[in-house]
């Protein structure tokens, strides 16, 4: 079964959390209530590090960051974070400011007073994010969390690979996971997979995509080949389209004619307002054609009172399966977390539930992709060996009182092939 990753509050966060500084240096020390340690990922003794590294950090120094008031005798669990906290872009440093206080939460509920969260800058990415991998790893980081963006973790991951330190990133291009770069982030891929799957299972055959000029795009087509080939079903037509309203009637009428019985769109918001009603009026009707979706779907609200969109399935988390994460964050910070603000509270907890056994000898590979899993705010999630995540997702259904859950998202891994 996977491991739980969350623990009930005793006493008030705000009261709590107002003295965990959120500069350089963030410590459960800094908080006295002790909530219940989540249990270990499983019952085995922690397996040694792989020697993935030239220069691995394996013991601890006096060099190595520690508070005052940590016992002498203890290595803390010394956590590096990697944000954009000075990104030119404003709703990027909010991003940043809610998921170092995702981490705080985490690290209190957590109960464990040897975890030491350090922080550095991400910035613009690149260069500023290997310069905030050094800072973090001279300081005895056996763990790197984020950053947050593709090249940033292009450039963390070589050097924190080379001191056998693992990083659990939050970027949703998969070619940067692997050799010890994990992705938590919501990949694309996991849910055109299990709303293609889901589809073929109950009896739809032939299938085609509609998706847009982009990366995302890119991405989601392959993906949909994938999932398509997995399922043993036929691909009738793929058609892409530029990014806007009004490129979208040529390829719409080209799939309405394909014969598809299930049309994926690989779009959210007022192109997908467009491309819907006009399936519809090319033949593609909701009664002889199943319109399915991604997480995009989940985004948008409005979606829901669309006539053409009604009966179409789309795959996201279970709905509100991150409430009890919310009204923590709300009672700790007075508002609510912005939407990623969960990855890095899983993270931090996903640190401290490994966080046993033998210091710098605690992160393993093995430990890390362990196929049993980890329940995090959204559901389960694993990661696999290429680095990048597998989650388990509800598929739901847009109705006008809006998605109704269709297939529940699985509990558990167990069963399942890796």
């Amino acid at each position: 079964m996977p491991s739980s990753m969350s623990a009930s509050l005793s006493v008030s966060y705000r009261s709590c959390i107002r003295f965990c500084a959120i500069a350089a240096v963030v410590a459960i020390a800094a908080c006295t209530a002790k909530p219940q340690a989540p249990a270990p990922v499983t019952s085995r003794a922690p397996t040694p590090q792989e020697p993935l590294a030239a220069n691995p950090l394996d013991n601890d120094l006096p060099s190595y960051l520690r508070l005052p008031d940590m016992a002498a005798n203890a290595t803390p669990v010394r956590v590096g974070i990697i944000l954009p906290f000075t990104s030119s872009s404003a709703p990027t440093r909010a991003l940043a400011a809610s998921m170092i206080k995702a981490a705080q939460l985490a690290m209190f509920d957590a109960g464990n007073a040897n975890i030491l969260l350090m922080t550095a800058d991400e910035g613009n990415g690149g260069a500023g994010a290997a310069s905030a991998a050094q800072q973090l790893l001279a300081q005895g980081a056996e763990v790197i969390v984020g950053p947050l963006f593709g090249p940033s973790v292009s450039a963390v991951a070589p050097i924190a690979r080379d001191r056998a330190v693992p990083v659990l990133a939050f970027s949703t291009e998969k070619t940067v996971a692997g050799n010890g770069a994990y992705l938590l982030s919501f990949l694309p891929q996991n849910e055109v997979s299990r709303v293609v799957g889901y589809a073929a299972a109950n009896g739809h055959r032939q299938f085609a995509v509609l998706a847009p000029q982009t990366a995302y795009g890119d991405v989601t087509k392959d993906a949909f080949t994938d999932a398509v080939t997995a399922a043993r079903a036929k691909i009738v037509d793929v058609e892409r389209y530029a990014p806007n309203a009004g490129a979208v009637a040529g390829p719409a009428e080209a799939v309405a004619k394909s014969g598809a019985d299930a049309v994926l769109i690989a779009q959210g918001g007022v192109i997908l307002r467009a491309i819907a009603p006009t399936l519809s009026l090319d033949g593609a009707t909701r009664d002889k054609v199943k319109l399915l979706g991604t997480g995009l779907w989940d985004e948008d609200a409005a979606l829901m009172r669309e006539a053409s969109l009604q009966g179409s399935w789309y795959a996201a988390p279970a709905p509100n399966a991150d409430a009890e994460f919310v009204g923590k964050y709300r009672a700790a910070f007075g508002a609510a977390p912005a939407q990623l603000a969960s990855l890095a509270y899983d993270a931090v907890s996903l640190v401290a539930l490994l966080a046993q056994g033998k210091p710098y000898h605690r992160f393993t590979r093995a430990a890390l992709v362990d196929p049993n899993g980890f329940s995090g705010v959204n559901g389960i999630f694993r990661f696999k060996a290429d680095g990048t995540s597998e989650r388990g997702l509800a598929v739901l259904e847009v109705t006008a009182n809006g998605p109704v859950v269709v297939s529940p998202a699985p509990t558990t891994f167990l069963g399942k092939s890796s």
